[in-house]
This record gives C-alpha cells, structure tokens and sequence, in this order.
C-alpha cells in the first residue's frame, strides 16, 4: 500500500530538520496523543489551552513513529525521533500546499451557516459510489482542522471534500486559497455569529470568501432559495468567477427540485440536477437535507462523477451523534424515539430539527417532546430570534417544551401554556424534569448550542433508559 507520506517528502515540505530514528513513513497524521495509530506522525500544535509538546512523549508511548516540534522545544526530547520545525502549525500548512499540490484530485469546498458537515457527509457518500474519495473528519473546519484534513489527502484519491468554517471575517480566505477548490459551495446564510457580525449581509460577505479560492475554472454553487442569494451572487462575480450554480425550488434553479415525499426516516426526491432528471432516497430525514442534497448532486456532477451512482449512494445518509442520530430508548411498557440534535443550534437549525421532530412517528398515546437550550452569539436579536421559534413549535405539532437558559426563557413564556413542559436557568437543572416526563410512544428531540450544554441531558436519558438500536431507515 503506498504510504500517506515519505518522511523525506514532509522534511522537505516542511523544511524540517530530521533527528532520531526515522520511520521511513508514516500512514496517518494526528494532532491528538490519545487519539492516534501506531506510526502516525504527531503534530505537537501549540493551542489556546494546551501545548502539543506537553503531550509528545504520551504520543510516542501511544506508537507515533515521528513527532513533528518547533525548534525552540526540541531538546526537549532527546533521542525521540523528531522533523523539527519553526512552527509545527505553520509546518502543517505547509505540509497541506504540498499535499494539494500533489494531488489530481477534483476539490470540492463547502461553507454556509448550517448543513456543512451533513453536507460534507453525504458529497463524501456520493462521490466515493464513483472512485477514491477524500474528505474532513468530524467538523474539522477551522485554521487547525482545514490543513490537517488537506495534509492527510492521500495522493491518489479522484475527489477530495473539505468543510471551511469561521466565526469572524477573514478565517476562510487563507484557507480556501489553501485547499484551492474547483467547486465551492455555500449551503445558506443564516444569522449565526451575529453578535459578532452585526448584520447578515456582513456573515454573506464572510462566507463568500471560500470564491476568492477557486480554481480558475471552478464554479460557485449558491442557495436559490436564500434570501442572500444575490448578495452572493455580486460576491462572486466580485471575485472573478465566471460560473454559478444555483440550487432550490425556485423555478430557474440550476438543481431544481421538483417534488418531494417527507417521511419519518427519510425523503424521496425527485429533482432536476443540470438537466439530468433524477430520482433519488436519501436515508436521513429532514426538508434541510433535501435542499443540500440537490447542492451535492450539483457539485458532483460539476467534478465529473456519475450523477446515477451518487444519488443512490445518497440511500446510505445517516445523522450523526448529536446532528440528529435516532435511538430507540427503552421506556417501561414500551419504547420512545430519542433525536440527538444536542451538537449546536442556531435560529435556521432549530426550526429545521422542530420541523424534523414534528415529522416523527410516535407510539400510541405518545407525544412530541422538545428539549431545547439557549442559541448563543446572536447579540442584540437574541431574544427575539428565541422567542419567533413558538411559531416552529405551534406549527409542528410540538406537544411539550422543556427549556433551558435565560434566552430560551423567552420562547417558554411565548408558547402556550398547555405546551409548556417546564423551564428551567440551565440543563442540569433541567433534566430531572425531562428524565420524568418520558412515556412509551414518546418522540424527544434534544437542541441547544454547545455552550447550553445539553449533551449531558441525552446522555442521561440513554443511561436511564438503554437503546435499543438505531431507529432504520425505511
């Protein structure tokens, strides 16, 4: 099998100086001790918290076959096999140009609000149904995450996929000038970070940065439907791209779709993608998840993948944990469907897992349950943007609401009072309740952003009544 890399091929992309008893190669690449395969190379990146050199030694005991260091903490680690670099963080870029420019591969980057990482999935899915796909781990999208997923690109893969984040203008530039997509897409823009941005048109402007990075002859691809849409379109003509794509179901939608069949598990799709007429499943649930996917379809046809092999491979979508993973929770006299939305929440989010929850099939008897945790960042709109969600909640037939935070407390006090579970200032506070209200037939969707700290609140439940098994797609 032909290795990740040389250690010749990184001293000299890094311009490292070898010491020590060097592996020839190394298969993997890893910036955490405890998370490591025997021979990877270990980056000992100095971050806000902690200092990857704190941790170099526990990587080399873990069986990492090289430890990447900066120069200044070098003798540190005498007789250990070391590249020694300036910045091990610059070294990893550096490691990341060399890794795209070696590569064949046709790029596909992917910003927006919401929906990159479940977006990032499913292009993962569809592209892979034609050749040797390369794509980020997890939700690595910052100034971190970007090189090391393009670092570990291996060299002969046909696509390569990569998630671009940010949280304040500038992040994207330097990374998409690093990944230099063919294909670029914005899922939407959506007042997240607005404590930050002051104004969407401001958050547009942060996302349409991902252009400045395109290929010469990539093409943009844009949400028809958002009301950003020209906003964006100006930006990327603004940054030389001669090529849009747009997707959605306004009519003149490039990817346009046509009809759609919601259902509890999953969606059946009909849509026209650049004139390709394409029936399609996709395995996860959600109206959201049907728009990115005609974004996915459009991208993968732009890379010159077969359009029939990745809209089926989109039969195999499946949530994540905590971005809407389904357990089957074993409730006495029966079962209850748990949906983890717990990962992080923001106004678009929290109305698409509403609506998602509305969808559920329940048990006889049972009800519509939504946890729910402050949105964070969202500045001066955030107890309106909280309190507009009761409309979500009405409109999806929401049956009881339990909230958490002082920003939530304004959509509690919205809803009606016969919908109103209990309130209470955080989720731990919260969770007795929740633990106490769960019937049989009972479907219980738990959102909230990261710093609501709602994670602990399914975890709970999963240890008070064990799953079962993933609830399956039908």
């Amino acid at each position: 099998m032909t290795p990740l890399w040389t250690i010749a091929d990184m001293a000299k992309a890094m311009r490292a100086e070898r010491r020590g008893a060097l592996p020839q190669s190394v298969d993997g690449l890893s910036i955490d001790s405890r998370n490591l395969d025997a021979g990877d190379a270990f980056f000992a990146i100095k971050g806000d918290a902690r200092d990857g050199h704190d941790f170099v030694k526990a990587a080399l005991d873990a069986g990492a076959g090289v430890a990447v260091v900066s120069r200044v903490r070098a003798a540190d680690f005498p007789d250990a096999p070391l590249l020694i670099v300036d910045d091990v963080l610059d070294g990893l870029r550096d490691l990341a140009r060399a890794a795209r420019a070696r590569t064949q591969a046709r790029v596909i980057a992917v910003t927006g609000s919401v929906g990159k990482t479940s977006t990032k999935e499913a292009l993962r899915l569809a592209l892979a149904a034609d050749g040797p796909t390369h794509a980020s781990t997890a939700s690595y999208n910052n100034h971190w995450g970007v090189p090391l997923s393009l670092a570990r690109c291996p060299a002969g893969v046909r696509y390569a996929v990569f998630e671009i984040g940010m949280n304040h203008a500038g992040e994207i530039t330097p990374l998409t000038r690093m990944v230099r997509p063919h294909v670029a897409i914005v899922t939407a823009v959506e007042p997240v970070h607005l404590e930050f941005f002051g104004t969407l048109d401001k958050i547009a402007d942060a996302k349409a940065e991902i252009f400045l990075g395109l290929e010469p002859d990539g093409a943009a691809v844009l949400n028809r439907d958002n009301p950003l849409y020209d906003h964006l379109v100006r930006a990327v003509r603004a940054a030389g791209v001669s090529r849009i794509v747009s997707f959605g179901e306004r009519d003149g939608a490039d990817a346009r779709l046509v009809k759609v069949a919601l259902k509890p598990d999953c969606s059946c799709v009909h849509a026209d993608i650049l004139g390709h007429d394409v029936a399609y499943k996709l395995g996860a649930p959600g109206r959201h998840l049907v728009q990115n996917s005609l974004a996915v379809l459009a991208a993968a046809t732009l890379a010159g993948a077969d359009i029939a092999l990745a809209a089926l491979a989109l039969a195999k979508l499946q949530p994540a944990a905590g971005r809407g993973a389904r357990l089957t929770l074993t409730v006495p006299g029966g079962s209850a469907l748990l949906i983890d939305e717990s990962y992080n929440a923001n106004p678009a989010s929290m109305r698409a897992a509403i609506a998602l929850l509305g969808q559920a099939e329940l048990g006889p008897r049972g009800r519509r349950i939504a946890v729910l945790g402050d949105m964070l960042e969202l500045g001066a709109e955030g107890e309106r943007l909280h309190r507009e969600l009761a409309q979500a909640v009405t409109g999806a037939g929401i049956d009881l609401v339990f909230c958490a935070g002082p920003l939530m407390r304004h959509l509690y006090d919205a809803v009606p009072a016969s919908r109103r579970g209990g309130y209470a200032g955080t989720a731990a506070e919260l969770e007795p309740d929740v633990l106490g209200a769960l019937q049989p037939g009972d479907a219980i969707m738990v959102k909230g952003s990261n710093g609501s700290k709602l994670g602990p609140v399914v975890r709970a439940l999963e240890k008070r009544f064990p799953p079962q098994a993933a609830v399956p797609a039908e």
